[in-house]
């Protein structure tokens, strides 16, 4: 069984849709700790869920070093194969992002390398591009980087604002990310330090339920052949 981790800092939407998915499509896998750095609705939703979870607060440590010190000993401790950032708020340290090399896991809401940080729905809409989205990546020390798993896209509208566009790229995350962790538990993804493998994107994609081929069927851009980071 496949074992994960996941981090948040806000609502958990992406966390909630996690879990539907492994309960719908009877996954080998399960939530084993949710962690926020800081008291939040994602929590709450874990509770109510009746999933590990735990608050480690960032304020309570003298530095980041340290707080990642705590979120990796109890991510540790709760044996996960896998830990994924859904909405995780907070700046990783190297060390962290070392120890979990090839096994940590971020959904970023643009097609990255465009729109690292914040704010990526209205600098997509300043910057005028045809099409924005989202990215699922391997994380590494440098911000929002990483080899890229998968993308997904969407044109940009003419009546557009930041919180429509943010809504529709929102839903495409909330199908994107289960279909990753569902591609990894079935084997027709892997992840080897900082080389992305997938191994058979179409039967993975076949396999995925209805609701989530309807969804991402037109917006998914595939890799085409493995990626290493340089």
């Amino acid at each position: 069984m496949t074992r994960l981790a996941i981090l948040i800092s806000g609502r958990g939407s992406n966390m909630l849709g996690l879990a539907k998915y492994i309960v719908k499509n009877n996954l080998d896998a399960c939530i084993c700790i949710v962690i926020s750095n800081k008291h939040c609705e994602g929590i709450e939703r874990a509770a109510k869920l009746g999933l590990p979870h735990k608050i480690i607060e960032q304020r309570s440590f003298h530095n980041r070093d340290a707080h990642n010190e705590a979120i990796q000993d109890a991510v540790v401790k709760a044996g996960a194969d896998l830990v994924f950032l859904a909405g995780y708020m907070a700046v990783l340290s190297v060390a962290f992002t070392k120890h979990f090399s090839g096994k940590l896991v971020n959904i970023h809401p643009s097609l990255l390398p465009s729109f690292r940080g914040l704010n990526t729905h209205q600098r997509a809409i300043d910057a005028k591009v045809e099409s924005h989205g989202t990215s699922v990546h391997l994380v590494n020390a440098a911000l929002d980087d990483g080899p890229i798993i998968i993308q997904a896209q969407l044109p940009l509208l003419s009546d557009d604002t930041a919180n429509s566009l943010a809504s529709r790229v929102l839903h495409l995350e909330h199908h994107l990310y289960p279909f990753v962790l569902g591609s990894l538990v079935q084997g027709y993804l892997e992840l080897k330090g900082n080389c992305v493998d997938w191994l058979q994107p179409d039967v993975a994609f076949l396999a995925a339920d209805t609701k989530t081929q309807h969804v991402l069927g037109s917006t998914l851009c595939w890799p085409l052949k493995s990626i290493t980071a340089p």
